[in-house]
């Protein structure tokens, strides 16, 4: 076996556009395998978050929102961006009251994973809310449109094992819960 450099070697980097969401930024790569150099594209941007609020009853909050990527409205949990010098478990509170208009009084950090490690350099927060209570109506962003649902656990485990839930942070988030509840082993 031979030797080779832990990682990829950065050779230089320039910024692209700035998006709604993101920074755009080129890396000019160098391959440790065979020094050969490839542009590849990071998609700079900040954390976010996601939550599992359950209610006294078992339902889980779910929210229906339109994603323009796939181009269709997707049934998903609660969540968003965490704001430049926010901590991710302040941001999930806020995000909670938000899109649903719920709070909490008991807060579980479930972990994290890479927003997509293919191309950004984010990672997406999990959190489970528990006593959760509404204390008002949604609070939404102009660019947002939000549909309060709600679902069982039980039927939450079915629908996440029938691939019903298409987003991949969903999908985290959910395991993540749904193991540290011992519904899943």
């Amino acid at each position: 076996m031979e030797d080779r450099p832990p990682h990829w070697f950065r050779s230089r980097f320039a910024y692209g556009p700035h998006l709604k969401l993101f920074q755009v930024r080129f890396d000019w790569m160098v391959n440790p395998r065979n020094n050969h150099e490839e542009k590849m594209i990071v998609l700079e941007g900040g954390d976010s978050v996601q939550v599992v609020a359950e209610t006294v009853e078992g339902e889980i909050l779910l929210v229906r929102q339109y994603r323009f990527g796939v181009g269709a409205l997707l049934e998903e949990l609660p969540g968003g961006l965490v704001d430049p010098g926010e901590a991710p478990a302040v941001a999930a509170q806020r995000e909670l009251r938000e899109e649903t208009g719920y709070v909490a009084t008991e807060w579980q950090y479930l972990g994290k994973h890479a927003a997509n490690p293919v191309f950004m350099n984010a990672y997406v927060h999990h959190f489970a809310a528990r006593g959760i209570s509404r204390e008002g109506a949604p609070r939404l962003d102009k660019g947002e449109d939000v549909k309060l649902t709600t679902v069982s656990r039980e039927a939450l485990k079915a629908r996440l094992l029938r691939s019903e839930f298409p987003h991949p942070h969903t999908v985290c988030a959910l395991l993540a819960y749904l193991t540290s509840t011992g519904d899943l082993k």
